[in-house]
């Protein structure tokens, strides 16, 4: 019953109604994905009531490239700005504005869209053809093996610090305990709350991260003024496509990042955030120049665009297949399916198959869509950075302003937007780096329920997480990632290495003068 099902959605998909509303779905998500401080999930959100009237079909499908779209485009601001358009791009601002201010802008956009039509064709590919594999082992991740991929997600900090490992350790601790704020979600009981009944929901993600990356970009901008107006980003002269070549070299990272994401996706609570940063830091494991990550290095911009468009499909996986989001986007969209009376679930494949296949096609015409308007799109977009600096930096404080507030109509989002654009400029002082604290606001909550309700799962005893195969397996894999940061292991594969590269060196000679 499957095969005519999967050639019913393809036959809805390209009706002509359709694909209008995927081309529209898509320049709204890039749109809206490049504004800084509003995220896909504010882009669904805002788009849902527009859809009401739509056939379930067309509605859901202009949803799914708005998804999509927005994904990407916040890498846009990320790279021309430093300033993540969406949560998912803040990994990208690493080496994506460095490789701008080289005058590579076109490169570094270019490097983006070709890893984000790779990474969303094979989320697509997975949801068409592996989809009921891939649920039935969401299945098997429970609390236990949950809190192990928040831990090995932990290990990251080690390897985005720059700089002194210390001072990323105590930002990844801050962001750790920062996320503890609000309500404990198995006892029920107010942690640092405060009194404050804005606090009992916990600090919004999306707050914080518009605050740490926005408002400092805004005050650089203000201060400096017209100082170095000639640096600034004024058109992209350099070639945006790679190059045979360039694609052939960024293609295994493209494909790592992109099991990467669909995995991370397939977790529910996860999301493109975290799958950035995961990738982002197995692109730097895997790679010959770590030292070269931060500086513009075309990998750090792969990774984490591949990664967080391939969530797109990870993330419909277990959302589709049993009723549970994972992301907060793919939550909203979970409200879609219901406004249009459908409910979601184990039978969504069979009772409604004619609309969850047009959905998962949809995706895949999505990703050529978001490709081609990226092209023509994406240049336009570089008309932002002849604005005067003094106007930019108002214009991105007023938009971050409208994205806290509009995330819960609140004014106390405002505030600690500000309060946390305060601590991203003490942090830029001192040279603390941001990305460890970002880290542990994403994985705090995870860690700390999943951590209570293995032990409640355990009785009490810690053995459960050894005693469950795929959590020792992720516990090992983050301990071997600890030893491997630190100082002592490094120091010990260089007294290794060494006396193996000179028998190397003294091999090649001998091999060179047998030539001779």
């Amino acid at each position: 019953m499957t095969e005519p099902l999967l050639w019913v959605g393809l036959a809805n998909v390209i009706e002509p109604i359709n694909l209008l509303a995927i081309l529209a779905g898509t320049l709204i998500g890039m749109f809206i994905g490049a504004m800084p401080g509003l995220s896909a999930t504010m882009a669904i959100a805002l788009l849902l009531p527009l859809t009401y009237s739509l056939r379930p079909e067309t509605g859901l499908a202009m949803l799914a490239s708005l998804y999509l779209a927005a994904m990407y485009g916040g890498s846009i601001a990320a790279i021309l700005l430093r300033t993540p358009g969406t949560p998912a791009a803040a990994a990208t601002v690493l080496d994506g504005y460095p490789m701008a201010q080289k005058g590579e802008a076109g490169r570094a956009l270019g490097l983006s869209l070709t890893a984000s039509l790779i990474g969303g064709v094979i989320s697509s590919v997975v949801l068409l053809t592996v989809a009921p594999l891939l649920g039935r082992i969401v299945l098997n991740f429970g609390p236990v093996e949950i809190f192990a991929v928040a831990v090995l997600g932990i290990t990251i900090i080690g390897s985005l610090s720059q700089g002194s490992a210390i001072l990323g350790l105590m930002s990844g601790a801050i962001g750790l305990l920062i996320s503890m704020v609000g309500m404990d979600l198995t006892t029920g009981t107010p942690r640092f709350t405060f009194g404050v009944l804005d606090l009992f929901g916990g600090v919004n993600f999306t707050v914080a991260l518009i605050g740490l990356f926005s408002i400092p970009q805004a005050v650089r901008l203000i201060v400096m003024g017209q100082a170095n107006a000639g640096d600034r980003i004024s058109n992209v002269r350099d070639r945006m496509l790679p190059t045979g070549r360039q694609f052939l070299r960024m293609l295994p990272n493209s494909l790592r990042s992109s099991v990467i994401g669909v995995f991370t996706g397939l977790i529910p609570g996860t999301g493109g955030d975290t799958a950035s940063w995961f990738a982002y830091n197995e692109a730097k494991r895997f790679s010959r120049h770590k030292a070269q990550f931060g500086t513009g290095y075309p990998a750090g911009i792969v990774a984490p665009e591949a990664a967080n468009n391939a969530v797109v499909g990870g993330a419909l996986i277990p959302t589709i297949a049993l009723g549970i989001p994972g992301s907060s986007a793919t939550a909203v969209l979970l409200g879609g399916l219901m406004v249009h009376g459908i409910l979601p679930g184990p039978t969504l494949m069979t009772e409604y198959g004619d609309v969850t296949y047009t959905l998962l096609w949809a995706v895949m015409f999505a990703n050529i869509a978001l490709f081609l308007v990226g092209l023509l799109f994406t240049r336009a977009c570089v008309a932002v950075t002849k604005i005067p600096n003094r106007v930019v930096g108002p214009v991105i404080v007023v938009l971050s302003v409208i994205g806290a507030f509009a995330i819960n109509n609140s004014v106390f989002d405002i505030g600690l937007m500000i309060a946390f654009g305060i601590v991203g400029l003490a942090f830029d002082q001192f040279r603390i780096p941001t990305p460890p604290l970002v880290i542990g606001l994403i994985l705090g909550p995870i860690l700390d329920t999943t951590l209570q309700q293995s032990l409640l799962i355990g009785a009490g005893s810690w053995w459960i997480f050894l005693e469950n195969p795929i959590s020792a397996t992720l516990l090992a894999v983050a301990a071997l990632s600890v030893l491997q940061a630190t100082p002592f292991f490094g120091s010990l594969a260089r007294v290794f290495r060494k006396p193996r590269a000179e028998g190397a060196e003294s091999a090649g000679g001998d091999m060179a003068g047998s030539r001779e």
